[in-house]
């Protein structure tokens, strides 16, 4: 007998027949720009997959604006909506950037304009000297290398409807937090939080102290998911386009890896993976994957090949 599941299970082609008549505001050339390294997806897969998706992402947003207006009458306060918060998960290389850069594109081609900002965890890391002292470089990626208290702060903040928030930049190219260095998220009206480790939870405390969870701040969650060997083959396959494109400037942190043979290249890109990116995917991200409202599950040409909706 089969374990009843808490998630609605689609095809591709049931998930687009949900667009109905959603507008595609997106175009071919639009499509490539916004598309990270390595994840050819193309204008017919956000017709299948993000139409439908930014229409069920509307329903939710304007059921969150309803309730928020019955509370207030209810309650006789006064004040202004919060950002509705999307949080997207999921492992290295399987294409969370150009998930959260096409839903920020069309969720803010909507009718009313709305204002969507994207904020990654990446800047939410701990600079590489605090790394470095407290030997943690090896887990670059895991739970701990992150500065979990900031991560908390500015999604309060963001959720209190403070004006002006500061998040932290990271730079991939010198692999460290920018000193300095700031995007300012002023009162949007969505906010799509992106990063692998969004959805873990933490230790509960044994004195019962409240800790809260990032992701008790996010309104919806989508997990993008694949094959762990899948994932392997596009993680190497980006290492090995990375170390032909930016490692071969000379301020890259990974520099070094641009240098050497494509045989001791691949060699390189399998020992991370293996020792750092699939250990962390093992222990934090996978397990993490049930607490999402929506699974995209991705086949070996990059495409979504089923959607998981949780039930209401």
């Amino acid at each position: 007998m089969q374990e009843p599941s808490p998630y609605l299970q689609f095809s591709v082609d049931e998930w687009a027949a949900f667009r109905n008549d959603t507008p595609l505001t997106l175009t071919e050339e639009e499509v490539r720009r916004l598309r990270a390294l390595g994840d050819p997806i193309a204008l017919d897969e956000v017709r299948r997959i993000y139409l439908s998706l930014s229409r069920l992402l509307a329903s939710h947003v304007e059921a969150t604006i309803g309730l928020f207006k019955e509370r207030s009458r209810f309650l006789h306060l006064r004040g202004q909506k919060t950002p509705f918060v999307i949080g997207i998960a999921g492992p290295v290389a399987v294409g969370k950037s150009t998930t959260a850069r096409i839903l920020k594109e069309l969720l803010s081609r909507w009718p009313a304009s709305p204002k969507v900002d994207l904020i990654t965890t990446d800047g939410f890391l701990h600079p590489n000297e605090y790394l470095d002292k407290n030997d943690l470089m090896g887990r670059k990626g895991f739970p701990e290398s992150f500065d979990r208290r900031q991560i908390l702060d500015f999604l309060s903040r963001i959720k209190a409807g403070e004006r002006n928030v500061q998040a932290p930049v990271y730079s991939h190219l010198v692999y460290d937090v920018v000193p300095g260095e700031f995007k300012t998220v002023d009162q949007p009206d969505i906010l799509i939080f992106e990063g692998i480790n969004v959805l873990q939870v933490n230790d509960l405390p044994k004195q019962g102290d409240s800790v809260p969870f990032v992701s008790d701040y996010f309104d919806f969650s989508i997990y993008i998911d694949a094959d762990e060997k899948i994932i392997e083959d596009w993680y190497i396959t980006r290492f090995m386009g990375l170390r032909d494109t930016a490692f071969r400037k000379p301020e890259s942190f990974f520099h070094r890896y641009s240098q050497v043979s494509e045989d001791a290249a691949q060699a390189i890109a399998l020992d991370l993976w293996s020792r750092i990116n699939l250990a962390n995917l093992r222990e934090n991200i996978l397990p993490t994957r049930q607490r999402a409202n929506l699974v995209l599950h991705k086949g070996a040409d990059h495409s979504v090949d089923r959607v998981a909706l949780r039930r209401l």
